[in-house]
C-alpha cells in the first residue's frame, strides 16, 4: 500500500536565498500564513512550530534535516484538531533548486496512515499558503487575505 502523501511545486521568481528567509522568518511567515507565523532556529533536532495569531499552537514538530538554501525537513503533528492529532506525526519536505532564472519549490507532506485525513487538510492548505508566499515574493503582495 502507497503512503498517502501531498506533492506541491512551484516556480517562483524570486532567489533561492530570499525563499529560503520567506521560507524560515518569524516575520515573513506572517504575511503569507494568514497571521500564524513559524518558530525554530531551524538546526535538526530542534523544535518547531506554527503559532495563530491569538498565541495557540496550531502544528509543531521537530527539524530533521536543514540545509539552507535548499532543503527543510520537519517532522510534524496538528495540534489544534483532536482528529488529525491522533493521526501522530507526519513528514514535511521542502526542496529548493534553481530553475531557468527562477526557483522552484517542491512541498512534499506524507504520513504512514492510509486515508489520512491530515492529508486531505493540507491537501487544502499548502496551495492557498504557497499561492500567496509566490505572489509575496515576486510582487510584494499576498493573493489571498483568509483561510479557508
Amino acid at each position: 500500500m502507497s503512503k498517502p502523501e501531498f506533492v506541491y511545486v512551484t516556480y517562483i521568481k524570486t532567489t533561492p536565498e530570499k525563499l529560503w528567509e520567506a521560507l524560515t522568518s518569524r516575520e515573513i511567515s506572517k504575511l503569507y500564513w494568514f497571521g500564524a507565523h513559524l518558530e525554530s532556529d531551524w538546526k535538526p533536532g530542534s523544535p518547531w512550530r506554527i503559532v495563530f495569531p491569538d498565541g495557540r499552537v496550531a502544528d509543531s514538530g521537530e527539524i530533521i534535516e536543514c540545509n539552507p538554501p535548499k532543503r527543510i525537513v520537519i517532522k510534524w503533528r496538528n495540534e489544534w484538531s483532536a482528529e488529525l492529532n491522533a493521526e501522530g506525526f507526519s513528514r514535511c519536505t521542502m526542496d529548493i533548486e534553481e530553475a531557468d532564472g527562477a526557483v522552484k519549490l517542491t512541498v512534499m507532506h506524507t504520513i504512514d496512515r492510509p486515508e489520512s485525513k491530515f492529508i486531505g487538510a493540507v491537501s487544502g492548505g499548502w496551495p492557498r499558503i504557497l499561492s500567496n508566499l509566490k505572489s509575496l515574493l515576486e510582487t510584494g503582495e499576498i493573493a489571498l487575505k483568509s483561510k479557508p
